[in-house]
């Protein structure tokens, strides 16, 4: 028997029930997302504490918070070392592109390994390139109490005792070795006029100088500056185009004839991994930009030795591009590829 369809005037006189019922539900807002970062941001520099990328990174954590959308942020450095910084280096590229894992890139981990060395496990281009923060000049250091008064005595001693003195480094695809290198083909020295002692950081490398491990060091500012103005440490040159006011006493590299030193520099940078979240990465854009006007900032960057120089992401990736066309480059003409 089929089932009757209740009465029309049966179905109506059942809405007004539900109306109340609906009304009476409590009105819940859509939550407002948390501003950026709302938890601690890790920072990875690919080298050991106390070095050029330990100190920059330190710097940043400190400084950039209050340029972020949410300036209660806390940013951890984490120095993961290893392989001339390609461990750390090589984490970042791997980590989940949120924005709560960034790299303090550097000159040889970011640069110098994959322009020379085809094992790198990255390509340079692959990151989210944030912007350049600071350079760093090359600066040749040795003992306060070495009998070498000047880059040309030095460079003698060399030429007469090949293979006798030694000089810090953090890797054959660093700043700190290709440097050097570069500095004995200038000056019509073999390549290996000076034995290499390899450390984990340039901070290491210093103290390795400072306590006789080594008798001389190309190294950046940042990382001998402190043992320089202690008189721990003498410069002997620095890679600059004019003498710097903080070095006023040590000759440029056009002074002490060595012009093609002044090519080396190093450098400072902010990545992320590949395809960093996009609101995440203008946050940091637009902190950087805001850091570039930053007095403490660019106070505590000169007074450890560096040279704040800010770039947007398109310059930083131009920047690199020639820094990793230059040491390619370099390193074919020294025979190391």
């Amino acid at each position: 028997m089929p089932m009757r369809r209740p009465p029309r005037r049966a179905v109506l006189a059942g809405l007004p029930m539900l109306a109340p019922l609906a009304g009476s539900l409590p009105f819940r807002p859509a939550r407002a997302q948390p501003a950026y970062p709302d938890r601690p941001v890790t920072l990875v520099a690919p080298f050991s504490a106390g070095g050029a990328a330990d100190i920059a990174a330190r710097i940043l954590a400190a400084h950039a918070p209050r340029h972020l959308p949410n300036p209660a942020a806390t940013i951890v450095v984490e120095n993961r070392t290893g392989a001339s910084g390609a461990v750390g280096t090589q984490y970042v590229a791997r980590a989940k592109p949120d924005g709560q894992t960034l790299l303090l890139a550097r000159v040889g981990s970011s640069a110098i390994l994959p322009a020379t060395d085809p094992r790198t496990p990255y390509a340079w281009d692959e990151f989210t390139m944030l912007g350049l923060l600071d350079e760093n000049p090359f600066v040749v250091c040795v003992r306060a109490e070495a009998p070498w008064r000047n880059l040309g005595e030095l460079l003698t001693a060399l030429r007469e005792n090949p293979g006798r003195l030694n000089f810090a480094t953090t890797g054959p695809a660093t700043i700190l070795d290709l440097g050097i290198r570069h500095l004995f083909a200038a000056s019509g020295l073999p390549i290996d006029a000076g034995v290499a002692i390899p450390f984990r950081g340039g901070g290491e490398a210093v103290m390795a100088l400072v306590s006789g491990q080594a008798q001389f060091i190309g190294n950046n500012l940042t990382d001998t500056f402190g043992a320089i103005a202690s008189g721990q440490l003498r410069a002997l040159v620095v890679g600059t185009a004019e003498r710097l006011p903080a070095l006023p006493g040590v000759p440029t590299a056009k002074e002490a004839e060595v012009e093609a030193l002044a090519q080396i520099t190093g450098w400072n940078a902010l990545f992320g991994p590949p395809a960093l979240a996009e609101p995440v990465a203008d946050a940091w854009v637009r902190a950087l930009a805001a850091l570039a006007e930053d007095r403490a900032w660019i106070t505590a960057t000169r007074r450890v030795g560096g040279i704040p120089r800010v770039l947007p992401p398109a310059q930083t990736r131009e920047f690199l591009r020639g820094q990793v066309a230059l040491y390619r480059d370099l390193a074919r003409r020294l025979g190391l590829i």
